[in-house]
């Protein structure tokens, strides 16, 4: 898939962990995890903002375009 999800990168840089992100975000662990892995079809525009609020960041740090 073209788009690269960079969350676990940003999340490393702002040192939190997953549960602590989950709980703040108001979504699971695995619906967490779905997001990091890059397995997810698609993003609401509200948890990314909810994201980029918690790491303090911008969409472009947390998603990136590749082509193939």
């Amino acid at each position: 898939m073209p788009i690269i999800v960079n969350l676990d990168v940003m999340m490393a840089k702002r040192k939190i962990r997953s549960k602590e992100l989950a709980e703040r975000l108001g979504i699971t662990e695995a619906n967490l995890s779905i997001l990091k892995t890059g397995k997810a079809k698609a993003v609401r525009f509200s948890t990314l903002e909810a994201l980029c609020k918690e790491l303090d960041c911008q969409p472009g740090d947390l998603l990136a375009f590749e082509n193939d």
